[in-house]
């Protein structure tokens, strides 16, 4: 055997060795638990690592918070919502962009304006009481993402700002930004070259590699049922969602009833009311969850069929919607392209 040859044997050794030492230090790595509360809901997430990273990933969250929070008095979304001068940064930016967006394509089922009807009907769920049509139609001239724009720097305002057609007009960013921190986390977790982990703030998923099982992450999608006290945690089915978002739209634990027939408490936008489709429950896929959690929410206003229409559209969105039939029973309708994330089903 000649120099070469050996040279070429010893590099084709070396590149064994490496892989299979790469392959026992993967296995012998660990896998972080991180638990919170953030935006008013639960954080989990899950991720292999030799270090517990739970400060620094809080620390990211808070920059959402500090950006799109409603509750937080300082964040730059709440001085939006007072008119006040305020430096649109990166985070809101990129999720008032993406939200005008859907709205666009969904014909204003997603609407990050539409915050005082939900209220007024919020309000009116607890209580038993609906608003009156006076009210409604009141709010209705605060509603429509049409309504709000991106305006270019100007003589009062030296930087780019939120141009509203009524100062009145607030921004709640709710439906997207659970979505929107959960892509934020995971792109922390890439920037620090982790490669396995399940990132889930309120049940909106972001997940990449494999589990600490090493097997695809698999996510249950719970049962609709009338459950106020949430003790029921029923699988209507499992999905395969590695490397793919994941979020869920739809009040599992409050319906409203209409001629004996069960409705989500969704509100139309368009009309002030909420809607009378059968969808109870929306899951999408998508390649990031903040896009997946506007669809969620769009397709609870649009029904099954106005959400079929968008999934022609967007064949790059995949979906799972649970709804009513006519004779008041459960069923099942989902997008061709989910057939193969589908693990089990009842």
């Amino acid at each position: 055997m000649n120099k070469k040859n050996l040279l070429r044997l010893a590099f084709l050794l070396f590149l064994i060795v490496g892989t299979i030492f790469i392959i026992r230090q993967q296995h012998a790595m660990p896998y972080q638990h991180n638990t919170g509360f953030i935006f008013g809901t639960v954080y989990n997430i899950t991720y292999q690592s030799d270090r517990n990273l739970q400060k620094e990933i809080e620390a990211e969250l808070m920059k959402v918070d500090q950006s799109l929070s409603p509750f937080n008095k300082s964040s730059v979304i709440s001085k939006v919502n007072r008119n006040e001068q305020v430096t649109l940064n990166e985070m809101f930016l990129n999720v008032f962009e993406l939200a005008q967006h859907i709205s666009k394509e969904t014909d204003g089922a997603f609407d990050i304006t539409v915050a005082p009807l939900v209220n007024a009907w919020g309000f009116g769920f607890k209580n038993g009481t609906d608003p009156t049509k006076q009210v409604i139609d009141s709010l209705m001239t605060l509603v429509g993402y049409e309504k709000v724009s991106l305006a270019a720097p100007g003589m009062k305002h030296p930087t780019p700002y939120i141009k509203k057609k009524d100062p009145r007009i607030m921004l709640d960013c709710s439906a997207i930004a659970k979505g929107y921190g959960s892509d934020v986390v995971a792109q922390f977790l890439k920037k620090h070259d982790i490669q396995n982990f399940m990132v889930e703030i309120g049940g909106e998923i972001v997940t990449n590699g494999v589990s600490d099982k090493r097997v695809p992450w698999r996510i249950g999608v719970t049962k609709p049922t009338d459950d106020s006290l949430s003790t029921s945690n029923e699988m209507q089915t499992v999905l395969n969602v590695t490397n793919k978002a994941m979020a869920t739209s739809g009040n599992y634990r409050n319906f409203y009833y209409k001629g004996g027939k069960k409705y989500a408490h969704t509100i139309d936008p368009h009309t002030g009311y909420p809607v009378q489709h059968s969808i109870l429950s929306a899951t999408v896929l998508a390649d990031n969850c903040a896009t997946a959690d506007a669809y969620a929410t769009s397709f609870m206003v649009m029904g099954l069929d106005g959400a079929k229409k968008i999934l022609d559209k967007h064949p790059e969105l995949m979906a799972y919607l649970i709804y009513t039939d006519e004779k008041g029973n459960y069923a099942v309708w989902y997008s061709k392209e989910m057939e193969n994330k589908i693990v089990a089903s009842d």
